[in-house]
């Protein structure tokens, strides 16, 4: 997988028509005491009236890092402002050109069109979805329950037509799931941490800005782990956020799937613009089940 160009600075006030049809979704997250341990259902449906970008509050500008809902003309557009705590949710969305279009068109990253993020402001929730879109463009994410407070929703995808076609986006919007917030303060940073029964140890020393190695390993009962399964063509899929403002980072895997068992070691390029705390997400594969590891990282 091509590391994703993070999103800049959004375009001015512009009018976004699209009608969004619901679709189903699957989530291929699962992490306890990360708000969103139950599976979400299947598929609902609605239909929602055309949605209007460029409104106050709507994260039009950004340093970089995914905070954007638009650039170079593309714009991430929805109507959903809010969504209900603690029920499963679907969150629908759409994809503009800078023809004010809807784009239908995508290429497959790691087997799949488009790849969906939600991250809670604290970094307690996260959810990673691999949404369906309908014939006309509209995309649906089926959503497990959410914790109240404010929430980002990342769309990464890379257009198959027009004049993006080829270059990685990383667009996202905010939303509310009312009702009062119980923030949790991030855990220290850590080389270690521990996800169903696995220990999954980092190893990196990173600097802002600078490419460097990062390596995972993952063990069992203090065995190496060797029978990691494939997923999303790797044996772990690694994203980052940062504290503060949860910007976007996705840490490129380098190990190379070589059959049906991978482990113990993987290996990643990172590259963090900015230093300060982030907190990683890794997920892998045993056994059918989908297991995500979380820890805070320092970059300096």
């Amino acid at each position: 997988m091509r590391r994703p160009a993070l999103a800049t600075a959004g375009a001015a006030t512009a009018l976004a028509a699209l009608a969004l049809a619901a679709c189903g979704s699957s989530n291929d997250s699962s992490m306890p005491g990360m708000d969103h341990g139950a599976k979400p259902s299947g598929s609902s449906s609605a239909s929602v009236t055309p949605s209007v970008s460029g409104m106050p509050g709507m994260d039009h500008m950004a340093d970089g890092s995914g905070l954007a809902d638009a650039k170079d003309g593309y714009r991430l557009t929805s109507r959903d402002t809010t969504l209900p705590a603690g029920k499963q949710a679907a969150y629908r969305f759409g994809v503009t050109g800078p023809d004010g279009k809807p784009v239908t068109d995508f290429e497959v990253d790691q087997t799949k069109r488009m790849h969906f993020y939600a991250i809670r402001s604290d970094l307690t929730g996260f959810q990673h979805i691999h949404p369906t879109m309908a014939a006309d463009g509209a995309w649906t994410a089926d959503l497990a329950p959410l914790a109240r407070g404010s929430w980002r929703m990342f769309a990464s995808f890379t257009p198959n037509t027009g004049t993006g076609k080829g270059k990685d986006f990383v667009l996202s919007r905010t939303l509310t799931v009312p009702g009062t917030q119980t923030k949790t303060p991030l855990p220290a940073a850590a080389g270690s941490t521990e996800a169903d029964g696995y220990t999954v140890t980092v190893k990196a020393e990173l600097m802002a800005g600078v490419a460097q190695p990062l390596t995972v390993t993952i063990t069992k009962g203090g065995k190496p782990v060797t029978d990691l399964q494939p997923y999303l063509d790797t044996y772990a899929h690694l994203t980052a956020f940062r504290e503060g403002d949860t910007a976007f980072a996705h840490l490129h895997p380098e190990t190379k799937v070589n059959g049906a068992h991978g482990g113990p070691e993987l290996s990643f390029h990172a590259e963090l613009p900015t230093s300060g705390n982030w907190r990683l997400f890794l997920q892998f594969r045993t056994g059918g089940k989908l297991h995500t590891a979380a820890l805070t990282l320092r970059v300096g």
